[in-house]
């Protein structure tokens, strides 16, 4: 059994990371940590995990966590993951973090986006980008992987096979997202109200997921690429929904992209590529993601495709895929639930 601690274990993504690990075979949470919930049972929080998991959350102490841990999930914001994690890196644990700080090859990328210094840079060398479908290879090595975000990992994973071979204007990308109002977190500001949310775009040109999905076209492409990124909110509860346009090199036709898709995801089990256009609902409350594309022969540009769940595969499911691999566990373990579909 691998033990398990988690940091910020009562947002919403730490909700969906504890119900996951709490049916993983291989795993025993050892410790909730939550600064504002300190002191009450997780299941008091979020009463659908009664008589699943009714850890109670404590305040963090380190030396708890490493007398009793294997492997710690950090889902903390930015700015305070990179104040704990060094610490925990020091003592010889492996972490997952969930937050920003450790997904930049480049200091300076960060810093430019999350305008503040980087205090543990010396870590940006030792992290890995948790993508398991294109760095499996670094992550099961590695103690320290910098979990990505949710409209990264439908873009890059959607794009992806172009990019790498070489079918795409690189200078030609623009990516339309969607993302469901969970994707802000757990907040109370009005206007992530339910009935005050309107379909919006938000931080257009700015906002900081452009430079980690150009951060992972660039290392496939071996070409360093600039991107149109605009995210928008929609009034469902969670879901992520990418639309990725680029011009084609040369005449090819949808379905020989669809076969290419096809071949590159051969031995990915939580990638379908799909006939049909993706829909969230096939997709939310699991660790899948659905692609498909149509090529517009007029313009002779492509059209791609993603959908998944922003906290499955978009946070907690990768997380626990992440683990998998890095403990050499059968890397569906814990992650074959199908999407909620109604």
């Amino acid at each position: 059994m691998v033990n398990v601690s988690v940091l910020g274990a009562t947002g919403y993504a730490g909700y969906e990371l504890v119900r996951l690990l709490a049916q993983h075979p291989r795993v025993e949470i050892k410790n909730l940590v939550s600064k504002n919930f300190a002191g009450k049972k997780i299941s008091d929080i979020y009463p659908s995990l009664a008589g699943v998991c009714d850890i109670l959350c404590t305040e963090l102490d380190i030396d708890t966590i490493k007398e009793t841990s294997d492997i710690v999930f950090c889902a903390l914001p930015h700015g305070a993951s990179k104040e704990v994690i060094p610490k925990l890196y020091d003592l010889g644990l492996k972490i997952i973090d969930f937050s920003g700080d450790y997904r930049y090859k480049d200091k300076n990328v960060y810093e430019a986006w999350y305008n503040e210094p980087h205090s543990s840079p010396e870590l940006l060398e030792k992290s890995v980008y948790g993508l398991c479908e294109l760095h499996r290879g670094e992550i099961k090595n590695s103690s320290l992987v910098g979990n990505p975000g949710c409209y990264p990992t439908c873009s890059i994973l959607t794009l992806a096979p172009l990019v790498k071979e070489g079918l795409i204007d690189l200078k030609s990308i623009i990516i339309d997202a969607k993302s469901g109002v969970s994707g802000a977190g757990r907040v109370s500001d009005l206007s992530y109200s339910f009935c005050e949310l309107t379909t919006k775009a938000y931080k257009v040109a700015t906002h900081r997921h452009t430079s980690e999905i150009e951060q992972e076209l660039s290392i496939l492409a071996d070409y360093p690429i600039t991107l149109s990124f605009t995210p928008h909110l929609i009034p469902v509860n969670r879901g992520i929904y990418a639309t990725c346009y680029a011009n084609l090199n040369k005449k090819v036709t949808s379905s020989e992209l669809l076969n290419l898709y096809r071949n590159f995801y051969k031995n990915e089990y939580f990638i379908r590529v799909k006939d049909t256009v993706p829909e969230l609902k096939n997709v939310v409350g699991s660790n899948f993601v659905d692609i498909s594309l149509a090529v517009d022969e007029r313009l002779n540009r492509v059209i791609a495709v993603g959908a998944l769940d922003n906290l499955i595969k978009g946070a907690a499911g990768q997380a626990v895929q992440n683990m998998n691999i890095m403990f050499g566990f059968d890397e569906k373990s814990g992650l074959e639930t199908p999407a909620y579909y109604i």
